[in-house]
């Protein structure tokens, strides 16, 4: 089969195809016929850094997720050629991931899934939106009532947040580093220029998604309303630690931090996430 696979630093533009053995299916594990995949930013860390700790053992296929088919069902309760989606779990770091045309995945990792969207629109959805759906009802308890903001709303988490989040009537004010991308940010009711320093600057917001990070938690601390929760769920903004961070202080009274990992999926929410999907008719937006 073909698949990319990783033994060094890989900028994006040294990519390559190459031929390598479909993997053996054995007990606990599902053989999927891999029929697309998103393609995320922690992709990108492992890339650019992560493959040469000693942890990765190399070669290593990348990919935290896919959509396709089963191809052999092992000793799961899988039937052949049923429709699922694989899933994050060590994917693509502890074991080979889904840049290939088949990935040997954990049974625990695989869940079914009932779409009609095509294989293109699917391959958006399974870590993008378990992501958001986590970050929005999970961790923010998000209602018609809310003001929500997402920081990074240029992204594609913050354009699927956008768009669950309108499904339900919430006012959404989204912010983007870049003035160009502005007219990107129609869907929500506010688009925002943001130059990491919004305090002062928004009125009663009381939701916030965080996508940017650590470069710009205070400040989203510093946003919110009394009673508001903040959602810690991105790294977009390159710094991954806050160095100096007091809890005490930088946490305004009345105002709650929280962060989503979408690291252990489960099956229940995947049914919500195509639940919600079917009810309101949506569809990934695919970038070109």
């Amino acid at each position: 089969m073909k698949a990319v696979l990783l033994d060094k630093i890989t900028p994006a533009e040294m990519i390559q195809l190459k031929e390598t053995e479909i993997p053996e299916i054995k007990p606990g594990w599902v053989l999927i016929k891999v029929k697309g995949f998103g393609m995320n930013h922690s992709e990108q860390i492992l890339r650019l850094n992560e493959i040469n700790a000693d942890y990765i053992q190399k070669p290593l296929i990348p990919g935290i997720e896919c959509v396709g088919e089963i191809a052999d069902p092992s000793d799961s309760n899988f039937n052949f050629g049923q429709k699922v989606i694989g899933l994050m779990g060590g994917m693509g770091r502890s074991y080979n991931g889904s840049y290939a045309e088949y990935a040997l995945l954990p049974t625990k990792q695989v869940f079914h899934i009932d779409s009609n969207l095509p294989w293109h629109s699917l391959a958006a959805v399974p870590e993008t939106y378990y992501t958001a759906w986590g970050s929005l009802f999970e961790c923010l308890h998000l209602n018609s009532e809310d003001t929500l903001l997402i920081r990074g709303g240029t992204s594609a988490l913050g354009y699927a947040a956008i768009q669950i989040a309108k499904a339900i009537n919430c006012k959404v004010i989204a912010t983007t580093h870049r003035k160009e991308k502005l007219s990107l940010l129609q869907e929500a009711d506010e688009a925002v220029l943001d130059d990491n320093n919004l305090s002062g600057k928004l009125k009663n917001v009381n939701k916030i998604l965080e996508l940017v990070g650590p470069k710009t938690l205070r400040d989203s601390l510093k946003s919110a309303k009394v009673g508001a929760i903040v959602c810690h769920t991105g790294v977009l903004g390159g710094v991954y630690t806050l160095n100096g961070f007091d809890p005490i202080k930088d946490i305004p009274n009345g105002v709650y931090l929280t962060g989503f990992f979408s690291n252990y999926p489960k099956q229940e929410t995947i049914n919500d996430i195509f639940y919600f999907f079917n009810k309101h008719q949506l569809e990934p937006k695919i970038g070109k």
